[in-house]
């Protein structure tokens, strides 16, 4: 049987006894079928990993008794996700993909094609907590409140935007992220493909890499999760020998 790891936004130290978050009791008690006890591991990304035990355990609450720690932090590659509202059930397993890919922030952006001007931000983060809880990472990536595209570029950082161009004369991924070192980000659009004055606008933002994803026309969340998983092989990441 697994033992479930489970995120804390809390401080971390061996011999402490730490509240559950809201919702991890029912969880660990009705679904997990857990008892106090019972072994659990518990991490955040500025204490790490460590070995827990369930000290309490009723209905709605539960109480951690911590052990030593079994992975300290490790700094992470800054790679965002800037991508159209998609519809709920793309949007959703959107999240937990980008979370599993190693994605530190997720901004949705509305654009003039957005076939949402909205996302659940609260849902989106908890998708995005147990996805990081089942794929082992230590952080779990910022899910943003929904804001028109051209607002989150007036305010961006300067950090390399790749901006994922269908249809265009944009060179192909690879050579596009040649230049590039973290922090990274990627945008991806809607479903129907930016307007023809938003691309104008991307072109001539100078953080802006416009780049190719292929040949085919790819579905956003397709897009979204191809281009991300190719900019942690080539800047990001994956070039990373597994900790032991």
């Amino acid at each position: 049987m697994s033992i479930p790891r489970l995120f804390l936004d809390e401080p971390l130290s061996e011999g402490a006894e730490i509240e559950a978050a809201p919702g991890q009791a029912h969880h660990l008690g009705t679904v997990l079928r857990r008892a106090a006890g019972d072994a659990v591991r518990v991490f955040n990304a500025g204490d790490g990993e460590w070995e827990a035990r369930i000290a309490f355990l009723r209905r709605d609450r539960a109480r951690f008794a911590l052990g030593p720690r079994r992975r300290a932090p490790a700094a992470e590659p800054e790679l965002r996700l800037l991508v159209a509202p998609l519809k709920r059930d793309a949007m959703d397993w959107l999240v937990e993909k980008a979370t599993e890919l190693g994605a530190t922030r997720i901004l949705p952006v509305i654009t003039r094609r957005s076939i949402a001007d909205r996302s659940n931000t609260a849902r989106l983060a908890a998708i995005a907590r147990g996805a990081a809880e089942q794929c082992e990472r230590l952080s779990v990536p910022e899910v943003a409140e929904a804001a028109p595209l051209h607002r989150v570029l007036d305010g961006w950082d300067g950090a390399g935007l790749v901006a994922a161009m269908e249809r265009s004369a944009a060179p192909p991924l690879r050579e596009a992220a040649a230049r590039l070192a973290p922090p990274l980000a990627l945008l991806v659009g809607p479903e129907g493909g930016f307007e023809g004055a938003e691309l104008d606008d991307l072109r001539r933002r100078a953080f802006v890499v416009p780049a190719a994803l292929g040949p085919r026309i790819l579905r956003a969340e397709t897009a979204a999760v191809a281009g991300l998983a190719a900019l942690q092989a080539l800047a990001g990441d994956w070039a990373n020998r597994p900790a032991d």
